[in-house]
C-alpha cells in the first residue's frame, strides 16, 4: 500500500496493491472480521471500498446473499453472519454472566457446594442421554472425571439409604392419599431418627418430589346455605367475644356429596379447639329432620351439655325451630355469621374442605356406600392426620388431653 505525508488525501483503489487487498480479503472471508472492521481497522477510506475487493477478488460470491452449505435458504450475507454470529455470542456470553450470578446467590443463601452438585447432577444426566462427551464436559466444566464419578457414587448411595422412606409415605398414603408433605414429614420422622437417617423438611421434598410423589391441592366450591329467610338470626358470640363461661365452641357446616345415585348432604359438627369432627350425618337432602341428627350425635359426650356455644352460618336449617330447640335442650347457646360470609365461619368450612379435598375422592355407587366412605374418612381423619394448627398431632389427641384436663379439674 502507497504512503503520503498527507493522511486526510483522499485515496483510490490504486493506493493499494494487490496482495494488501487479498490479505483483507482473506481475513473477512475467514471470519476474522466483517469488511467494516476491516475498513475501520485499515483505514480504509470509503463505505463500500472492501465490499468491491470481496466482490472481484474473494472466493465467495458476494454479489447475493450468503449460501452457507448447512443453510442453502439463507438470506445472509457473510458479513451479516458474522454480525449475527457476534451478537449471539455477546448475549450468550450474558446469558452465562446472569445464571452463574444466580448460582452464586443459592449457593450463598442455601448451602455451600450447590453449584458444585448442580453442575455434577447435569453433566452426568446429559452424558445419560448421550447429549455431551463426558471427558469435554469436565475440561469445560473445570472438574475430573474421577471427581463426577466419586460424587455419583455418593448420590446413588444417598438414594439407596433414602429409598427405605418411600415404604413409609406409602403406608401413610394408603389412608390418606392426598395428605401434604409438611404433615407426612411430621409423621415420618420418628421413622427417620429410629433408623439414624439424617434428612430435613426440605430435603424430605426433594425427596418426595424427585419419587412423584408430591400431590396438588384440589378447589372446589359450591354454594348450600341460604340466608335469606325470615326466621330469626342470632348474633356472633365469636366475634364479639361473649363467650361467657362457655368451656367449648361446636363449629357446624354442611356440604354436598356425590354418587351415582345424585347429590347428597353431609352436616357435620367439629369440635373447634381440638379441630375433632363430633358429628355427621349423611342424607339425600338439606331437611332439618336429618341436619340436627349431627347435633345429637355431638352431644352424646356429655362435656358439651350446659358448656358450649354452637357456631354456624345462617342456613335456614340452622335457624330453624327444631335445631334450635336441640340446642335449648342441651343448654348450648347459639353463635351465627352476621351474614354469608364464610370467613366468619372459617373453621368449619375448612374442615368440610379437609375431608372432600384429601378424603371423599372417589364416586360411591349406592347413598349406602357413600355413608361407609363417609364414616372411615372421618375415622381416620379424626385418629391419624395431624393438623399444623394442632402442633402435628391428632384431633384425637387433642380432644382427649382436654378432656383429661377437665375431669382433674
Amino acid at each position: 500500500m502507497t504512503t503520503s505525508s498527507n493522511s486526510s488525501r483522499k485515496r483510490t483503489q490504486r493506493d493499494y496493491t494487490l496482495a494488501f487487498k487479498l490479505g483483507v480479503v482473506e481475513r473477512v472471508e475467514k471470519g476474522e472480521m466483517t469488511y467494516k472492521q476491516a475498513q475501520a481497522r485499515f483505514g480504509i477510506q470509503g463505505r463500500s471500498t472492501v465490499l468491491v475487493w470481496l466482490r472481484k477478488h474473494g472466493r465467495l460470491d458476494w454479489s447475493k446473499p450468503f449460501q452457507h452449505p448447512l443453510m442453502p435458504h439463507s438470506k445472509e450475507t457473510p458479513a451479516e453472519t458474522i454480525k449475527r454470529l457476534e451478537r449471539e455470542l455477546a448475549e450468550e456470553k450474558l446469558r452465562n454472566q446472569i445464571l452463574n450470578g444466580m448460582v452464586d446467590i443459592m449457593d450463598n443463601e442455601y448451602g455451600a457446594g450447590l453449584r458444585k452438585k448442580l453442575l455434577i447432577r447435569y453433566i452426568w444426566q446429559a452424558k445419560a442421554k448421550s447429549k455431551i462427551k463426558l471427558a469435554s464436559a469436565c475440561r469445560a466444566a473445570g472438574v475430573s472425571r474421577q471427581g463426577v464419578y466419586q460424587a455419583v457414587a455418593r448420590m446413588e448411595s444417598r438414594r439407596a439409604e433414602l429409598s427405605i422412606i418411600k415404604d413409609w409415605v406409602q403406608y401413610w398414603r394408603k389412608y390418606m392419599p392426598r395428605l401434604g408433605a409438611r404433615k407426612l414429614y411430621a409423621l415420618v420422622k420418628p421413622k427417620l431418627v429410629e433408623h439414624g437417617i439424617k434428612l430435613g423438611r426440605d430435603g424430605f421434598f426433594s425427596y418426595l418430589k424427585s419419587e412423584g410423589l408430591l400431590v396438588r391441592p384440589k378447589k372446589s366450591y359450591t354454594k348450600t346455605t341460604c340466608s335469606k329467610h325470615w326466621m330469626k338470626k342470632h348474633p356472633n358470640l365469636l366475634k364479639e367475644d361473649g363467650l361467657h363461661d362457655a368451656a367449648h365452641v361446636l363449629v357446624s357446616d354442611i356440604t354436598y356429596v356425590e354418587s351415582d345415585q345424585g347429590v347428597h348432604y353431609l352436616s357435620l359438627v367439629a369440635d373447634a379447639s381440638s379441630r375433632k369432627i363430633v358429628g355427621y350425618h349423611v342424607s339425600e337432602d338439606m331437611k332439618v329432620d336429618n341436619v340436627v341428627k349431627a347435633l345429637k350425635m355431638a352431644v352424646k359426650d356429655k362435656r358439651y351439655i350446659g358448656n358450649a356455644v354452637h357456631h354456624s352460618d345462617r342456613g335456614s336449617q340452622y335457624c330453624s325451630a327444631v335445631y334450635q330447640n336441640a340446642l335449648q335442650e342441651s343448654q348450648i347457646q347459639s353463635s351465627m355469621t352476621d351474614g354469608y360470609d364464610c370467613y366468619q365461619n372459617a373453621l368449619a368450612e375448612r374442615i368440610n374442605g379437609i375431608l372432600k379435598q384429601e378424603f371423599l375422592l372417589y364416586r360411591c355407587k349406592t347413598l349406602a356406600e357413600l355413608k361407609v366412605l363417609v364414616k372411615e374418612s372421618i375415622a381416620i381423619y379424626n385418629e391419624m392426620r395431624p393438623h399444623l394448627s394442632l402442633s402435628m398431632t391428632t384431633p384425637n389427641q387433642v380432644h382427649n388431653r382436654k378432656g383429661q384436663l377437665l375431669e382433674l379439674a
